[in-house]
């Protein structure tokens, strides 16, 4: 029977002899490079340091040397610090954040206030064109313009119908109104603090409801305004504007306010 041929056999070091190599060179370098670390040159040291100073500006400026784990520093000296030092860093920004916030809110406030204060001349010259401006009172700051109209002028005594005599008054503001129907317009009631109770009316704050919904409505319907862009609510007895313990003060408190907001107020409503 003839022999089989004797497969060939790699010449040299086994494979693992590389590896095993490698793994020596690595250790070697490895103790070098501590023996070299143990007998530092201070001179060569410090230029190491100064040269991250000048490139990559880790230290602080005055850094110069470190030693025995603390960083020696003008004014800033332990390495301990540095985290106290890029957190004061970070504050300063959030600082700065906070002041350019600050100025754009003012910035915006102004504007606002401004485009308020135009609506306001325009509704007073209005008022002065139809001859009510004995009947109507105008306000204005940085959110709305407010109509104020006295709730006798526009009601009875303890009744939310409108009265007769207020139906043209009403008519007027609605022609104003109907300029700013893209404004939010809310219509708030307000009342004294003599106590009602009937079979209608619960209580101050219901009446006063339900004569915010009277004016509300009858604007709406003379002016078309879109029924998502004016509101009503009734206030009550607290929100006064004059001392309930006079009669001149509850015929003040006793009142309707008309707010017709800006537009810079009516996108964020």
């Amino acid at each position: 029977m003839a022999r089989k041929k004797e497969e060939d056999v790699p010449a040299g070091s086994p494979a693992w002899m590389n590896t095993f190599s490698d793994l020596m060179n690595l250790l070697l370098c490895f103790f070098v490079m501590l023996f070299a670390m143990s007998t530092v040159d201070a001179e060569k040291f410090h230029k190491v340091v100064a040269s991250f100073q000048s490139t990559f500006s880790i230290l602080p400026a005055g850094g110069s040397s470190i030693g025995e784990g603390e960083m020696v520093s003008s004014g800033v000296s332990q390495l301990e610090f540095l985290d106290t030092y890029y957190k004061e860093e970070a504050n300063s920004q959030s600082q700065e954040e906070q002041e350019q916030e600050e100025e754009l809110y003012e910035a915006f406030q102004e504007q606002a206030l401004e485009e308020s204060e135009q609506m306001a001349e325009e509704i007073e010259a209005a008022l002065t064109r139809y001859g009510v401006t004995d009947k109507v009172e105008v306000e204005f700051n940085s959110a709305y313009v407010m109509l104020n109209m006295n709730g006798a002028l526009l009601f009875d005594s303890g009744k939310s119908d409108l009265r007769a005599e207020a139906a043209p008054v009403v008519d007027k503001l609605g022609r104003i109104i109907s300029q700013y129907t893209e404004n939010i317009i809310e219509v708030e009631g307000h009342t004294d603090n003599v106590p009602i109770h009937s079979a209608k009316y619960e209580d101050n704050t219901v009446l006063s409801a339900y004569r915010a919904m009277t004016v509300a409505a009858y604007l709406q319907d003379i002016t078309g305004i879109d029924p998502a862009h004016i509101k009503s609510s009734g206030r009550g007895e607290y929100v006064p504007v004059a001392d309930n313990t006079t009669p001149e003060g509850r015929a003040r408190n006793r009142r309707v306010e008309i707010k017709i907001y800006n537009s810079y107020s009516s996108d964020l409503r």
